[in-house]
């Protein structure tokens, strides 16, 4: 997939995708120094990592106001969710957890170079104040009972969190059921087709 075809199928404004591309250019010009992704992923940037972000924004709720994405790494999802959302959804915050420095500061660079808001707390999941987002996501940063753990603390009342899985997605929801109660429902990713993105909610500690 070529920017272009992205722009096109997903219906994306000229000003998005010239920040979509500044984002691109970044990564590519740091992940050499820092391994914010793998190399071997860059050739399909725009599906492997752009579409597979943004089919996560679009599972969020119309209404949500806070946005959380935990572990965001090189970016994906929540750098993208906040260029996406800076013309779908301006009044939508959006902010990362990166505990690496490196990574957080080439997130803040990504912010600035986009003239996007969003904040990078550079800490520990564990250790950051309770965030009441109405959306939490991460993006293969843990399996699915670690997950729960460090987003409960974070979700709001009637929050959501939005997790991309695998292949063993049922594996991984049975056993995150032996120690928290929540409803799931499965949505099949647009980029794999044995992964799914789960869309958790009513997550209790049993």
């Amino acid at each position: 997939m070529r920017a272009e075809e992205f722009a096109a199928q997903e219906n994306v404004s000229r000003e998005t995708l010239e920040r979509l591309k500044t984002y691109e250019a970044l990564l590519r010009k740091w992940t050499p120094k820092i391994n914010l992704v793998s190399r071997s992923t860059l050739d399909d940037f725009w599906s492997r990592h752009i579409l597979d972000s943004t089919q996560i924004l679009a599972l969020g709720p119309d209404d949500a106001h806070e946005w959380v994405d935990l572990g965001t790494g090189g970016g994906f999802p929540g750098v993208v969710i906040a260029i996406l959302a800076a013309e779908r959804n301006p009044d939508l915050s959006v902010t990362c957890v990166e505990s690496d420095l490196r990574k957080a500061t080439f997130l803040r660079t990504v912010l600035r170079e986009t003239g996007v808001s969003g904040s990078v707390i550079a800490e520990r999941i564990e250790a950051v104040e309770p965030l009441s987002a109405d959306v939490v996501s991460a993006r293969a940063l843990a399996p699915l009972p670690k997950l729960l753990e460090l987003a409960e603390p974070h979700l709001a009342p009637g929050g959501v969190a939005l997790f991309p899985k695998g292949a063993e997605h049922d594996s991984e929801l049975k056993e995150a059921l032996e120690t928290w109660s929540f409803r799931a429902d499965k949505i099949r990713s647009r980029t794999h087709p044995e992964a799914v993105i789960l869309r958790i909610g009513e997550i209790e500690r049993v």
